[in-house]
C-alpha cells in the first residue's frame, strides 16, 4: 500500500494523511552496510491543491537500525523530518505521474529520507572503535625487554620452507 493521494478529494478541501508506511513500500532496505530500515515510517501529512500543483507538508519519522562505523555496536538512530514539505507540479515539464486520479507520494518521501541517512553512524561521539589488542593476539617481548604486539608478519617469518 503506497502513500497515495486522490486528486478528486483535494478539489473540495485539503486532505490529512497519517499512519505507518510499511518498510516494503519504501524500498530502501540494505542500501547501506551500516544502516538498516526494519521499522515502518510514521507520517502525518497535510496535502492541499494549489492552482496547478499540490503541496504536501508535515512530519516524517523513522527509526533506523544502525551499526557504529567505528566499533560495529548496534545503535538506533531516530530520523525525524519535523517540517517536511514537497511541492509537486501537476502540469508542465516536471509534472508528477497521475494514475487513476491518484499521485504516489512514496518516491518523494523515499528520496528525502535517503538524503537524511547518517553518513557514519556512531554509538557515541567519543567512540574509540574496536579494541587495539584483539583476543587471541599474543604479546611478545623483544630483546630489550619491552613488550610489543606480535604481528602476523613476525609469525610468517618463523616459517621454514625447504
Amino acid at each position: 500500500m503506497a502513500l497515495l493521494v486522490n486528486l478528486r478529494h483535494l478539489e473540495k478541501e485539503s486532505v490529512r494523511l497519517q499512519g505507518p508506511l510499511p518498510v516494503s513500500e519504501l524500498d530502501i532496505d540494505d542500501l547501506d552496510e551500516l544502516v538498516h530500515v526494519r521499522q515502518p515510517l510514521e507520517y502525518d501529512l497535510e496535502v492541499q491543491k494549489l492552482d496547478k500543483s499540490i503541496l504536501v507538508q508535515g512530519r516524517l519519522e523513522l527509526t533506523l537500525d544502525c551499526e557504529c562505523a567505528r566499533c560495529l555496536k548496534p545503535v538506533a538512530y531516530r530520523l525525524e523530518l519535523e517540517h517536511w514539505a514537497c511541492h509537486l507540479p501537476l502540469e508542465g515539464e516536471e509534472q508528477v505521474p497521475v494514475a487513476n486520479d491518484c499521485v504516489d507520494l512514496t518516491p518523494y518521501v523515499r528520496e528525502d529520507i535517503l538524503l537524511e541517512f547518517p553518513q557514519h553512524p556512531l554509538c557515541k561521539p567519543e567512540c574509540g572503535g574496536l579494541p587495539r589488542s584483539a583476543p587471541g593476539r599474543k604479546k611478545s617481548t623483544g630483546g630489550s625487554g619491552q613488550t610489543k604486539e606480535a604481528s602476523a608478519w613476525a609469525e610468517l617469518n618463523k616459517l621454514k620452507f625447504k
